[in-house]
């Protein structure tokens, strides 16, 4: 029988690990899967490592990875896949945000060929407007750089031995699995599913954090903002050219203080689009910078 391996990131989730375990375990044995979860404890500072091992010790097919500090949620997913033994490998969140039962059917989809079955979210739970439409924006780019559909994309997948080998094989260090499982393209199938309230703890997303991560990744897959500073500075150029213009007018009818003041204006709209272009030229050479030393995505401090 085809052995199923779940990886589950976890960062600082010890209320959550045993309720997690637990139900895995019945839904897929009740399922009639082989199965083995792999929990990746991503530098959690409160007992989530114990709760691990009090999981491997009711039940051997737990396994746990260990970091030896936070790496973040994308280095724990690429260390799940590197740490799975499975014939197919899940990614869910350890929350249960994603629902188990709908694991089964994504295994079943996988049975019928299917190299990547995506979760796709049927709603997103309990989010603001704001937060709607920036997901919307993100996701947006995001499906144009990966030239796929991303409007309703997850981490909560479903992925073929041969599919996770060619996302293990990619080089880069700063990785968005959500698009790479997109952009490696292979006979794909999606399975719709709600989005879940916790069961215990908290979100360890905000604003800021989200908003890095947006950022991030776009940077990574698309170079839509360097085309942008082009269009501002085209945009600009016409602006200078009319207000330039009007100012020259001003000063010719005798209102030399309106041309001083209006001067002094085009210069700071003027600087203050260049500190900004600047700044996005200079995150793009510092990703490419922490390319370029090639350190690795994560530290395993110890394994069960």
């Amino acid at each position: 029988m085809a052995l199923l391996s779940v990886v589950l990131p976890s960062y600082n989730e010890e209320a959550m690990i045993p309720v997690t375990a637990q139900t895995l375990r019945q839904v897929l044995s009740g399922a009639g899967i082989q199965y083995e979860l792999v929990f990746v404890d991503d530098g959690s500072r409160d007992k989530t490592w114990k709760e691990i091992k009090t999981a491997h010790e009711e039940d051997p097919q737990v396994h746990g990875v260990r970091f030896s500090r936070n790496f973040g949620k994308e280095s724990a997913i690429f260390a799940g896949l590197a740490n799975a033994a499975g014939d197919c490998v899940a990614v869910m969140d350890c929350d249960l945000q994603h629902p188990p039962e709908t694991l089964v059917e994504m295994y079943h989809q996988w049975e019928k060929g299917f190299e990547v079955v995506e979760g796709v979210k049927r709603s997103r739970g309990r989010e603001s407007g704001a937060h709607r439409k920036s997901a919307g924006m993100f996701y947006s780019i995001m499906s144009k750089a990966v030239n796929a559909d991303m409007s309703r994309a997850s981490d909560f997948k479903l992925l073929d031995r041969k599919a996770v080998d060619v996302i293990l094989e990619m080089p880069e260090k700063q990785a968005f699995f959500r698009a790479q499982s997109a952009w490696i393209g292979f006979q794909s199938a999606q399975v719709e599913f709600d989005v879940q309230e916790r069961k215990a703890g908290h979100s360890k997303w905000n604003t800021r954090s989200l908003t890095k991560y947006a950022f991030s990744n776009i940077a990574d897959y698309s170079d839509m903002p360097l085309q942008m500073i082009t269009g501002v500075g085209l945009t600009l150029f016409v602006i200078t050219l009319i207000m330039a213009a009007v100012l020259i007018v001003r000063l010719i009818i005798g209102c030399p203080a309106t041309a001083v003041m209006g001067s002094v204006l085009i210069e700071m709209f003027i600087g203050a689009v260049l500190m900004i272009a600047l700044g996005i030229i200079g995150y793009y050479l510092a990703r490419i910078y922490r390319e370029v030393q090639a350190r690795p995505r994560y530290i395993i401090a110890t394994k069960i």
